[in-house]
């Protein structure tokens, strides 16, 4: 079995930057840009980015467990994070963020939980990983990293928000399910 390929602390901060960069280049100031991390993985990407961006992005979190359309496949876990967007989205430009973008199901899904809180004026997607192998016809608006990883590849990000010198994003072999 091959070693796993792994992105280290000083990679992945790099990778956030650059998307933090690219939001400022193409939003400049614009008072309606929010910042919508996806649960679980995108939640401290977005802290992060928000940071960058500065305090006056206004920031919130999303759960889209119960739009999964695998929902019969998989149930819902147990522990569910409540979608907390302390601000009206309507005619705001959102940019949905995540760690992984990988088939699209679960942007399909997060989108759905989103249109339940208003209606937006434009979405947008940043997510430090895309990994490739879409489902269905989405695509990053801003990505840090962008590997090729099969079907057979897991990709895993490890975003420590009390140790950022501990980030990393590693490809490994999947677990075959039984």
């Amino acid at each position: 079995m091959p070693a796993p390929l792994t992105f280290d602390a000083p990679k992945i901060h790099s990778a956030i930057e650059q998307i933090a960069t690219a939001i400022r280049t193409r939003h400049g100031s614009d008072p309606t840009v929010c910042l919508i991390g996806i649960t679980n993985g995108g939640v401290e990407l977005n802290r992060r980015l928000g940071r960058l961006l500065g305090s006056k992005i206004p920031l919130g979190e999303l759960d889209p467990s119960f739009h999964r359309d695998d929902i019969r496949q998989n149930p819902i876990p147990k522990e569910t994070q409540p979608s907390i967007i302390p601000f009206d989205v309507t005619g705001r430009t959102v940019i949905l963020v995540d760690d992984v973008l990988f088939s699209g199901r679960t942007l399909n899904a997060a989108l759905n939980e989103l249109f339940d809180h208003g209606r937006p004026a434009a979405v947008e997607l940043a997510v430090l990983v895309d990994r490739g192998g879409r489902k269905l016809p989405f695509s990053a608006d801003y990505v840090g990293l962008t590997v090729s990883a099969g079907t057979d590849k897991k990709v895993v990000v490890t975003l420590d928000p009390s140790d950022p010198s501990r980030d990393e994003a590693t490809i490994t072999a999947a677990t075959k399910k039984s």
